[in-house]
């Protein structure tokens, strides 16, 4: 089903939870986030292959490693990024999308704007973080 959505769309609190304006939004909003990444990771993989060179002064080599190696783990949570956004798009596609996985309440249509990818109400998060913590401080 094709959902037709102006350019300025924003979803609000005042129409029904999860209308097809809202899952057409989100799903446009999430797919063009995963493509963002990726090509962001294409162009990185030009770097890194472009500057796959030796360098004759070892602070230059240690330098180059040290930003291949943070580059590479900024890709490590951008794939698991992309994993956490496909599986957004699956809730989308099977009506889960925008409810709580702890209440199965709604998610406010602002916490989803701001965080596409979230699974659970502001409250859930809170109380999951809290939870979180105190088991660390232990």
């Amino acid at each position: 089903m094709t959902v037709d959505l102006e350019a300025d769309y924003r979803p609000t609190e005042d129409e029904p939870f999860m209308n097809d304006r809202q899952r057409e939004y989100f799903r446009r909003k999430l797919l063009s986030w995963k493509e963002d990444i990726l090509k962001e990771s294409r162009e990185t993989l030009l770097n890194l292959q472009e500057e796959n060179q030796n360098h004759p002064d070892f602070a230059d080599r240690a330098s180059s490693e040290t930003d291949r190696s943070i580059e590479l783990r900024a890709r490590d949570r951008q794939r698991k990024l992309i994993a956490k956004i496909d599986a957004a798009l699956e809730r989308i596609e099977d009506g889960s999308y925008g409810y709580c996985e702890e209440t199965g309440e709604p998610i406010s249509v602002k916490r989803l704007d701001a965080r596409p990818i979230a699974t659970l109400s502001l409250e859930a998060q809170e109380a999951h973080e809290r939870r979180e913590k105190v088991y660390r401080d232990d």
